[in-house]
């Protein structure tokens, strides 16, 4: 399911407010698992989905200023805590332009979706946005385009 982010659908959310997402640093971040009905995918402590960018070749994120608006970091003060079926071998940190630490799952930087309102919503899945597609993150550490994966 391959979805291109609209013009339109970038206005509208850039009114939308980043309350809620725990993207804020100042926390060790938590990254646990749920259940949906793409299987079982990454979320954070909050249950909000977390997302891998193909664009990011490396351990590093190619996703800054209006990107990151749109599709911000999940962001953490120390090592990121593993928690459900969530491997803590496989999660990792990254340091981002401004110096912040970034979580990473088996090398993949993660970030939220900001028109994902509530936990375990994937309004992201498959979208099509700032040159390449986004996709939840399965326990092995790999993008899932179906529920089948």
């Amino acid at each position: 399911m391959r979805r291109a982010l609209t013009t339109l659908a970038l206005a509208a959310a850039v009114g939308l407010a980043l309350a809620g997402t725990g993207s804020a640093a100042g926390h060790r971040a938590t990254v646990k698992t749920r259940h949906g009905s793409l299987g079982t995918f990454l979320v954070d402590g909050k249950g909000m989905s977390l997302y891998l960018f193909e664009k990011d070749r490396t351990r590093k994120s190619t996703c800054y200023g209006q990107c990151a608006t749109f599709w911000p970091p999940l962001l953490t003060t120390g090592r990121p805590k593993a928690a459900g079926r969530t491997k803590g071998s496989l999660l990792g940190t990254t340091k981002r332009r401004d110096g912040k630490l970034q979580v990473t799952y088996r090398g993949h930087p993660l970030y939220y979706f900001l028109q994902d309102k509530k936990a375990g919503d994937t309004t992201g899945q498959g979208v099509d946005g700032f040159g390449a597609e986004w996709y939840v993150v399965g326990t092995n550490g790999k993008k899932i385009e179906h529920a089948d994966d």
